[in-house]
């Protein structure tokens, strides 16, 4: 499964709501990249919402299968294993990484049991995920290789151009004495051929090393 994550960059937000039993679920969907700004993510929750009693939180830092990815979550008040959980297991299950769900409930009067939570929790993250499907703020996660193309000013915006429409992934560029590319892929070798073909054999690209980048797909 791929790995997947809120389009925008850190900070990019997606809200959703459900409602059980009279009972509100609001999911606050938040892409982070560190733990503290994840917890800073669900503070903020608890400050916008400060008459709920419940503000449960999962997140899932860095890629699948990394030994170093980071996995949390808090029930914050709720029964044991009844909603960080879940909500960890709805991200995971989705394949989202670098993101924080909060979930904020404003109790309705009636007790839904453990099961009515765990099933709840999961589905309001899930929700806020279909959301940001359908909306197209979701994206792939990839480690690529990195280079830089230096190009004349005046060749740089054509060149560019060519280069995206042949699908190459530019991630920005620097301007100074020449514009410079800065380009992720995961085939050097076609990459290679295309910037010889789109330059005429007149430029070449430095290798970077590799990097994470977002992937629209």
């Amino acid at each position: 499964m791929a790995d997947l994550t809120l389009h925008g960059g850190v900070g990019s937000r997606v809200d959703a709501e459900i409602e059980v039993k009279r009972s509100r679920f609001l999911c606050r969907l938040v892409r982070t990249e560190t733990e503290d700004a994840a917890r800073a993510a669900v503070d903020e929750a608890r400050k916008a919402h400060w008459g709920a009693r419940h503000h449960c939180s999962a997140f899932v830092l860095g890629s699948s299968g990394a030994p170093d990815q980071v996995r949390r979550s808090n029930d914050d008040g709720e029964p044991s294993g009844t909603a960080g959980r879940p909500m960890l297991e709805a991200l995971s299950g989705r394949g989202f990484v670098d993101c924080v769900a909060v979930v904020t409930r404003y109790f309705g009067g009636t007790l839904l049991g453990a099961g009515g939570l765990v099933r709840a929790y999961s589905e309001a993250v899930l929700t806020a995920i279909d959301a940001a499907q359908s909306l197209g703020l979701v994206v792939e996660r990839e480690r690529r290789e990195l280079f830089t193309l230096a190009l004349p000013h005046a060749d740089a915006g054509r060149i560019e151009a060519e280069l995206r429409q042949r699908g190459v992934l530019i991630l920005g560029t620097e301007y100074g004495l020449d514009a410079v590319l800065k380009i992720a892929d995961d085939d050097a070798a076609r990459l290679t051929a295309i910037v010889a073909q789109v330059t005429a054999g007149t430029a070449e690209l430095e290798a970077l090393g590799h990097e994470w980048v977002d992937v629209e797909r």
